[in-house]
C-alpha cells in the first residue's frame, strides 16, 4: 500500500468531538499529504489511510479514469495494491456510471437491496457473516470534468448511527484536493514542454554576437584554421538537406556546437532545435523521453507527455552520445527512422513526425559493429553524411582565439575585466589539450577564479605550480616503464582482438600530453613506479611487482603500470604468469 501516514494530530481524540472539528482535521492531515513530494499511488493510499481513522468505513478505493472511462489507476485501502483494481471492476458499471454521469456523490445505504447492484457477486465484498454494508462515491473532478472515483464502504445496520451527509460532505472535500492535485501535476508537465521550447528559443536568441565569435563565418564558432573551415564548408552544404548526419570526434570538440550550427543553416531555423544526451538516461527512461508516453502507461504516468520526437517536429533532434544506446533500444530507434513513425509508450496510434536528425558519438562505430554491439542497419541509416570534427590539437591558430573567448563569457558572468598577458598565453600554446574545447575551457575558468589579480600571468596556471588536472588525468602517458611495456605487448599474436582495440590499447602514447617542461607530466604518488630510467628489471619482474602490490586485481595493477585491463590480460598471457587467487 505505500508508506504510512505521519499524524501529527491525535485522532482518537478528535474521533470523540464533534464532526466539525473531525473534518476539519481530516481535512488538514489529508491536504499536507497531499503536498508532500511522493509518487502519486503513495500519496493516494496515504489518503486512504487516514481516512479510514476519520471515517467509520472498511474498505476505500480511488480509481483514476481515462478519457474514455476506463480505469488507469486504482488504489485501495483494505486490500493489497494488486487486487485493489480487482475489486473495483467487481462494482457494477452501473453504480460508477451514475457517479461518472450526474457528477453527484451516490450514497447506498443497503448494498444487497439496491437495483444499483443486482445480480453482481459481493460475497467477496461482505462481512463472513452476510450482514449488509453500505457504499458511498463521490466524483473526483478536474474542473467540470469527472477524472476518477472515491468510493467507501462499511458495515449497515438499522441502528448505525454514522450520519451519511456528513461523510459525503468529508469524502466530497477530499475529492475536491485529489483533484486538484491531478490540475497541478498537469499544468507543470504543460509547463516543462513550454518551458523547454522556451529555453531553446533563448539559447538560440542569447548566443554572443559579437566579432569575437565569428571568425569561422558562423556565429558560436570559433576559429579560423583550415581543418575548422573544412568543416564549415561542409556543414553550409549538408544544411540544406534533410539527410542525416552523423558528427564525430574525440569528447569535447563541441559536436553540440556544429549540430546547433547545421539547424540554424537549415531551413528549420524558426522551428525547435531540441537535443538529448543518449548516455544520459537509462533505457526504459530514455523510450520515455524519445517517444513520449500516455497517460496511465506505467506508474507515475498520470498524464500524457510528448516525446522529444514530437517537440522536435518540423525542426532538428540531436541525439550526443547516440553509439552508448543498448542493442534493444537501437532496434527501436532503427524502426521509426526506417517507417518515419512511432507510438508513445502505452499508445496504439501510430504518430507521424517531420524531424531533421543529427547524431554525434565519440565511439569507433565501425569497431562496434563488427564486435557486435551496434547494429549495422542503424549504422547505415544515422551514417548518412558522417562529419569529423578536428580536435583541438589539430586546429593550430584556433588555441589563443578560444581562450580569449572563454574568458570573455567569464568576465561578462562575473563582471569582471580580466585579461589573458603574453606569458600566459605561451602557457596555453604548449599544451595539446587531450581534452579538447571542453579542458581548454575548463583550464581559462579555473585560472581566472583563482587569478591574483585581473592580468593573468603564467604562475597563475595549476600545471606552473605542480596541479595540472589534464597531467594527473593522463599521467604516465610518456613514462619510459609505460613505452617500454606497450611496445613489448604490440608483436603478441592476438590479431583479431588486437586489431579491434589497437586505438584503445595505444591510447596513452598516440596523443602524448605536452605541458609547459617546469610542469610534471605525473603527480608522484603510492602507486607510481618505483623505478625510473635506472630500473633495469624485465617486463616480466615489473608486472609481477604491480600485481603483488595491487594484491593480484589486474584492474589495479593496469593503473599502475598506465596501461588499459586488456594490455594487462595481454602481458600475463605472453610472460605466462599465472594470477594469485585469494
Amino acid at each position: 500500500m505505500g508508506e504510512q501516514p505521519i499524524f501529527t494530530t491525535n485522532v482518537a481524540a478528535v474521533r470523540a468531538t464533534d464532526p466539525g472539528e473531525t473534518t476539519l482535521v481530516g481535512v488538514y492531515e489529508i491536504s499536507k499529504l497531499l503536498a508532500s513530494v511522493n509518487r502519486l499511488e503513495v500519496n493516494l493510499a496515504g489518503v486512504l489511510g487516514l481516512m479510514s481513522s476519520f471515517l467509520d468505513m472498511r474498505h476505500g478505493l480511488i480509481a483514476l479514469l481515462d478519457k474514455t472511462g476506463k480505469p488507469e489507476i486504482v488504489v485501495g485501502s483494505g486490500w493489497s495494491e494488486n487486487n485493489a483494481k480487482v475489486y473495483f471492476d467487481r462494482l457494477p458499471e452501473r453504480a460508477i456510471g451514475q457517479i461518472v454521469t450526474t457528477k453527484m456523490p451516490l450514497v447506498v445505504e443497503s448494498v444487497h437491496s439496491s437495483p444499483l447492484f443486482a445480480g453482481s457477486d459481493l460475497s467477496a465484498w461482505g462481512p463472513k457473516d452476510g450482514q449488509p454494508f453500505s457504499l458511498i462515491g463521490v466524483p473526483i473532478k478536474d474542473g467540470e470534468d469527472v477524472v476518477g472515483t472515491l468510493t467507501v464502504d462499511r458495515v449497515f445496520t438499522s441502528r448505525t448511527n454514522v450520519r451519511f451527509d456528513h461523510d459525503v460532505r468529508f469524502l466530497t472535500m477530499i475529492a475536491n484536493l485529489v483533484g486538484q492535485t491531478l490540475r497541478l501535476q498537469k499544468l507543470v508537465a504543460r509547463d516543462r514542454e513550454r518551458l523547454m521550447q522556451e529555453n531553446a528559443r533563448l539559447e538560440k536568441s542569447n548566443r554572443p554576437r559579437s566579432s569575437e565569435v565569428k571568425f569561422s563565418g558562423i556565429e558560436g564558432i570559433v576559429g579560423d584554421s583550415p581543418s575548422v573551415r573544412a568543416v564549415v564548408k561542409k556543414i553550409r552544404i549538408v544544411a540544406k538537406s534533410r539527410s542525416t548526419v552523423l558528427l564525430r570526434g574525440e569528447s569535447g570538440t563541441g559536436k553540440e556546437m556544429f549540430a546547433a550550427a547545421i539547424h540554424n543553416l537549415s531551413p528549420r531555423q524558426s522551428k525547435p532545435f531540441v537535443k538529448l544526451n543518449c548516455a544520459a538516461l537509462p533505457e526504459s527512461v530514455l523510450e520515455s523521453e524519445l517517444f513520449g508516453h500516455e497517460r496511465g502507461a506505467f506508474t507515475g504516468a498520470i498524464t500524457m507527455r510528448k516525446g522529444r520526437f514530437e517537440l522536435a517536429d518540423g525542426g532538428t533532434l540531436f541525439l550526443d552520445e547516440i553509439g552508448d544506446i543498448s542493442a534493444p533500444f537501437q532496434a527501436k530507434l532503427l524502426r521509426v527512422l526506417q517507417e518515419g513513425e512511432f507510438e508513445r509508450v502505452g499508445g496504439m496510434r501510430p504518430i507521424k513526425v517531420d524531424v531533421r536528425l543529427v547524431c554525434a558519438t565519440n565511439r569507433n562505430l565501425e569497431d562496434a559493429v563488427k564486435r557486435g554491439e551496434f547494429r549495422a542497419d542503424l549504422y547505415y541509416r544515422i551514417n548518412v553524411v558522417p562529419i569529423f570534427l578536428p580536435p583541438l590539437r589539430e586546429r593550430e591558430g584556433d588555441l589563443l582565439p578560444l581562450a580569449n573567448e572563454f574568458l570573455r563569457r567569464f568576465n561578462t558572468e562575473q563582471k569582471s575585466e580580466m585579461s589573458l598577458t603574453a606569458s600566459a598565453l605561451a602557457v596555453l600554446s604548449q599544451c595539446k589539450f587531450p581534452g579538447n574545447i571542453r579542458e581548454l575551457e575548463n583550464c581559462v575558468r579555473r585560472t581566472a577564479t583563482l587569478a591574483q589579480s585581473d592580468l593573468i600571468e603564467d604562475s597563475d596556471f595549476a600545471c606552473r605550480n605542480d596541479g595540472c588536472l589534464s597531467a594527473i588525468l593522463w599521467k604516465g602517458a610518456e613514462t619510459p616503464q609505460q613505452v617500454g611495456v606497450i611496445q613489448a605487448l604490440r608483436p603478441m599474436s592476438l590479431p583479431e582482438e588486437a586489431s579491434i582495440d589497437s586505438h584503445v590499447a595505444e591510447a596513452p602514447v598516440a596523443a602524448p600530453l605536452s605541458v609547459p617542461p617546469s610542469a610534471p607530466l605525473s603527480s608522484p604518488s603510492a602507486e607510481s613506479w618505483t623505478g625510473g630510467d635506472s630500473d633495469h628489471r624485465s617486463d616480466r619482474e615489473k608486472i609481477i611487482d604491480a600485481m603483488e602490490r595491487a594484491g593480484w586485481v589486474k584492474a589495479k595493477a593496469a593503473r599502475i603500470l598506465g596501461l588499459t585491463p586488456r594490455q594487462i590480460g595481454y602481458a600475463l598471457r605472453k610472460h605466462n604468469i599465472r594470477v594469485k587467487k585469494f
